[in-house]
């Protein structure tokens, strides 16, 4: 009975498999990432929605919703439903992620798909929970969760089959994480709710203290996208920063220089680089003596960081290599595991059932 069940389900999955498009989400606190079966990564996007006042009533998502942060008359928000890795608003993730499910599933066939979808590994088993539901209320047929660093670590073909150590550091727009990984599995792993966000308000901050003036979240990731670095560089740069006196309340425009924005990241980074090191020594001796040739890997949108990977090398003593395309590291990662089913039982995270008493 239960070979003539297995035969069922096999069929079952290879019939959906035809007619429906597969999907592997990298699920950013900033930016979140589509990857269609057969495809590639074919959705890039802002993890932003608009939404009227005191509703649920969503006019934007993505790019366009970014594009309304701070510039919103008073009847609309634009918000950010994630925050450091996680769920804050359940509804408006939910639509979210139906808005993006839509716009790349093809109208062909109205199967619904099977998703995998890319976790921060430091989350707990409810916020897990709450992930898998808003996929499948969003229209997932079923839903695997996979550990980000992992997920990395795939994307960016390390063979973390192999009895080698493998390390990856991804560093997202709200979460740091940093696994070592041998025999498909994380040996230890290290999450800190610490990224690009706290690097952008550790700008505003700055900026804040040192000039009296008052910028928003796009003008400060745009400060640290165009001059911001973790190591000195050869050639220091300037730019002009517009914004908003805090003293005398009229617009002001300021130069900075990257040795300016370098101090103001110190906080940020001072906190990757520890739990890097508390990695290192919480690796067990026979894996870390393969990180001493093999080096570690970096991921994610903060690996582009200039001189973030000499930082971390330095401090370290090992050789850091950035992935050939950081942004979608992760994104890729959940690919391999939808094009490579072996994979998914090895990998993927466990959901317990919730009990009631």
């Amino acid at each position: 009975m239960s070979k003539f069940k297995g035969i069922v389900k096999y069929l079952s999955d290879y019939f959906y498999s035809l007619f429906s498009n597969d999907i592997g989400i990298d699920l950013g606190t900033a930016t979140t990432l589509v990857y269609v079966k057969g495809e590639g990564v074919v959705l890039c996007e802002p993890s932003v929605v608009a939404i009227e006042r005191g509703t649920s009533h969503v006019l934007a998502v993505g790019e366009e919703a970014k594009r309304m942060l701070g510039r919103t008359p008073g009847n609309i928000v634009a918000i950010r439903p994630m925050r450091d890795g996680v769920i804050t608003d359940f509804e408006i993730t939910e639509a979210m992620l139906r808005h993006f499910i839509r716009k790349v599933k093809h109208r062909r066939f109205q199967v619904r798909p099977r998703i995998v979808i890319a976790i921060p590994s430091g989350i707990t088993e409810v916020e897990r929970r709450a992930v898998k539901e808003s996929a499948e209320r969003a229209g997932a047929r079923e839903v695997y969760l996979i550990e980000e660093p992992v997920a990395a670590a795939i994307g960016v073909g390390l063979p973390i089959n192999e009895p080698l150590g493998n390390m990856i550091i991804d560093v997202g727009g709200g979460t740091t994480e940093i696994a070592v990984i041998s025999l498909a599995g994380i040996v230890f792993s290290k999450s800190i709710r610490i990224g690009g966000d706290e690097m952008n308000e550790a700008v505003i901050e700055y900026l804040k203290k040192t000039y009296n003036l008052m910028i928003g979240e796009r003008t400060a990731e745009d400060i640290k996208i165009k001059i911001g670095s973790a190591y000195p560089l050869e050639e220091e740069m300037s730019m002009e920063v517009k914004g908003r006196d805090l003293v005398a309340g009229l617009p002001k425009a300021v130069t900075v220089t990257s040795e300016e924005i370098r101090e103001a990241l110190q906080e940020p980074l001072r906190a990757i680089l520890e739990i890097t090191k508390i990695s290192l020594e919480r690796t067990p001796p026979e894996l870390a003596a393969d990180l001493i040739e093999h080096g570690i890997v970096m991921a994610g949108g903060g690996a582009l960081l200039r001189g973030l990977d000499k930082l971390i090398s330095e401090e370290t003593g090992l050789p850091v290599h950035v992935a050939d395309d950081p942004l979608t590291a992760v994104a890729n990662g959940t690919g391999k595991v939808l094009n490579e089913m072996h994979y998914l039982k090895k990998v993927t995270v466990p959901i317990k059932s919730e009990t009631h008493t």
